[in-house]
């Protein structure tokens, strides 16, 4: 049961943000459990405080019901159910934290996605009495599709077993089972027993769950490594403005630097016309730089006048991105209520680019129950996770998501009605 000790850090030492988000099955206790973290890490105001006490008074109830710091639909509160993805946001001495609660219902694995497309991290939830289930199983997946690579399994509702740590090593000796069947999920996992509701291993440990060594869920959390754009990796400039003042020889071009780093005098080069040029300056607001990194949202100018409009991408040219148009591979999660129509034309956002683009073949369809990629039906339904082809009416770049997490993934946009249909990786 042990786990290696957490390193020891400054009790000021700034952790920056975690993203994360809880997952798991139906009624594991997902919202009870970031009620129980808010509600520990002192996080509320009296006025949601005062609230909850009004809602468990009126309902009888002997404790606040924490779940209702989520679940902020009325519907939702009546049916006892989490249909949208909830944000919450707290903070220890150590890190801030951005929780993304997605629902454990099978037809709503849409909004599983969407919080785990920024994640860095999943708590995975398993209620101590059910063990894994399906949706344990099937959001596992998903997490690591995404390319969210640590998960925390929290076995929950241990108050409800007696604490037995007997039934804590079952559960954990399945999931491990259940892991090495599936080499391709690269995955660091933690395991944890606690009970949201009493907040037993939560923030605060107790002597119920004594035999439990290891750290606690918000010491995991704070030492969990986020997913940071990467400033070693190939520079990933996308053109979301072009400054240029009519009473000025200036052209500029702002953005966010999603990967890499670029540094006055580089050499760069310009997706797609290929053109090259060197960094003139660059600046933050009235401050020059001489480098910026990846988070950094700078203005860059160039040595050339060049074409370059919002939607191009300033890149490292030994590595620049390859130009994908017809045929290209994605994996795609439709998002929309519809089902996708192949006749129809969609628009694509990659970054600050947009284009048309049209589905090609379905290749593979994941089969939610048992998670194979299955061939053979082309229809794409609400919910479904699939592999297809996309042709673009102009390039985009083609990187792979697990490189470049900005420019390796898109939307599709219904053009009809600018709802966004589809989340997609490359």
């Amino acid at each position: 049961m042990k786990r290696d000790a957490i390193p020891q850090r400054h009790p000021t030492e700034d952790l920056g943000v975690l993203r994360f988000l809880t997952c798991g099955s139906v009624d594991d206790g997902k919202s009870t459990l970031i009620g129980r973290l808010l509600y520990d890490t002192k996080a509320l105001l009296s006025d949601t405080l005062a609230t909850l006490e009004h809602n468990a008074q009126r309902r009888g109830l002997s404790a606040l019901d924490l779940s209702l710091l989520t679940d902020g639909l009325v519907a939702e509160r009546e049916q006892g159910i989490t249909i949208d993805v909830a944000y919450r946001y707290f903070a220890t001495a150590r890190r801030k934290f951005i929780i993304a609660d997605s629902p454990g219902h099978v037809q709503y694995t849409r909004n599983m996605v969407t919080a785990a497309s920024t994640a860095d991290a999943a708590v995975l939830l398993v209620d101590a009495r059910k063990g894994i289930l399906a949706q344990t199983r099937r959001h596992a997946t998903i997490a690591g599709l995404l390319g969210v690579h640590h998960l925390i399994v929290a076995v929950n509702k241990m108050d409800l077993v007696e604490h037995a740590q007997e039934r804590f090593a079952e559960i954990t000796a399945e999931f491990r089972a259940w892991l090495e069947r599936h080499p391709s999920l690269h995955v660091q996992v933690d395991y944890i027993p606690l009970s949201a509701l009493t907040g037993a291993n939560v923030v605060d440990r107790a002597p119920e769950l004594a035999w439990y060594e290891g750290p606690t869920l918000i010491e995991l959390l704070e030492s969990a490594p986020a997913r940071e754009a990467d400033a070693e990796a190939p520079l990933r400039f996308p053109v979301q403005w072009v400054c240029r003042p009519s009473q000025a020889d200036f052209r500029g071009y702002a953005g966010r630097v999603e990967s890499g780093a670029v540094s006055v005098g580089d050499e760069i080069a310009v997706f797609p016309s290929g053109a090259r040029s060197r960094v003139q300056s660059i600046a933050i607001g009235t401050e020059t730089r001489e480098r910026a990194v990846a988070g950094e949202s700078v203005l860059i100018s160039l040595v050339d006048e060049i074409d370059i409009s919002r939607g191009d991408l300033l890149a490292d040219p030994e590595h620049a991105p390859q130009a994908a148009r017809a045929g290209t591979e994605a994996m795609v999660c439709w998002l929309g209520q519809q089902p996708l129509d192949p006749r129809r034309e969609y628009l694509l956002r990659q970054a600050t680019r947009e284009t048309r683009v049209r589905v090609g073949a379905v290749h593979a369809r994941l089969n939610i129950e048992t998670l194979d990629w299955e061939t053979g039906e082309a229809r794409v339904e609400p919910n479904d996770i699939v592999r297809l082809a996309l042709g673009t009416q102009t390039p985009i770049a083609a990187d792979r998501y697990e490189q470049f997490r900005a420019t390796g993934s898109f939307i599709l946009i219904d053009p009809a009605h600018n709802d966004t249909v589809a989340a997609g990786m490359l």
